[in-house]
């Protein structure tokens, strides 16, 4: 089993940047990759970013790129999503997932959730 605790989000006007941080516990935190995903009030769940146990790569959603970048720190048991460049459409929930193997942007794909932290941007 792997516990995921989000937090980071909260309100910040369009053009800002929140840094989510998604803290690990339970089993070897470096084993697992980890995404994030969001879903606003209405709309599936969409994948933000994911990274591989050893952060070599990353890999973002289409509509993020550019400007959400995804990082971990394995001392730490802890991944961050650093988001630049609000705008109001990422509005939303954000949830990290884990999984063993190689990072996905699919959320089927992850065995383990976090219980979310919201993220409200306003013009």
């Amino acid at each position: 089993q792997v516990q995921l605790v989000e937090s980071g989000g909260g309100w910040v006007q369009v053009g800002g940047s929140l840094r989510l941080s998604c803290v690990a516990s339970g089993r070897t935190f470096s084993r697992y990759a980890i995404g994030w995903f969001r879903q606003a009030p209405g709309k599936e769940r969409e994948s933000v970013a994911a990274i591989p146990w050893s952060g070599r790569s990353t890999y973002n959603g289409a509509t993020v790129k550019g400007r959400f970048t995804i990082s971990r720190d394995n001392a730490k048991n802890t991944v961050y999503l650093q988001m630049n460049t609000l705008q109001p459409e990422d509005t939303a929930d954000y949830y990290c997932a884990a999984r063993e193997g190689i990072p996905r942007l699919v959320d089927y794909e992850y065995d383990y959730w976090g219980q979310g932290t919201q993220v409200t941007v306003s013009s």
